[in-house]
């Protein structure tokens, strides 16, 4: 009978021990809080301890002359002619305690400006993300998409 109890004991272990592999809350695609963009966060490139995020949908993709929008105001003049779907708009998140992220970049392509951010998942499993140049932060809650 002991045997059983250790037997059972080992495997809800190993079960509790492989949800640590399990996708990490904040990955997924996000709908931003207006409604007119959806951006994928996921673990940035080959770095799987940092998150960074990737705009994959607008409501108005393109321009009036049916071209994707580009990213006209980054101040670097080569990276102008980039188009926002597919541009890196978060980057460099690190844990900073369950269900938060911080350290990060945030970019904003309608003024081309980049700004400290940091992210956390609330409880009723929106994303809080936060702009902040100093202490002076501005919020926006996303929500989870397909």
């Amino acid at each position: 009978m002991k045997l059983v109890h250790f037997a059972a004991a080992t495997l809800a272990f190993a079960a509790l021990g492989s949800t640590a592999h399990a996708a990490d809350p904040v990955e997924g695609t996000w709908l931003v809080q207006a409604g007119t963009a959806k951006v994928r966060v996921a673990p940035c490139g080959g770095d799987k301890a940092k998150m960074c995020g990737v705009v994959v949908w607008m409501k108005t993709p393109n321009d009036k002359a049916g071209q994707p929008l580009k990213d006209l105001n980054n101040p670097d003049a080569a990276m102008r002619g980039r188009p926002i779907v597919g541009l890196t708009m978060i980057r460099d998140f690190k844990p900073a305690g369950a269900g938060k992220w911080a350290g990060g970049k945030i970019y904003d392509p309608s003024s081309g400006k980049t700004y400290g951010s940091k992210m956390s998942v609330n409880p009723d499993g929106t994303l809080k993300v936060e702009g902040c140049i100093t202490v002076v932060c501005q919020a926006q809650t996303w929500k989870r998409s397909s």
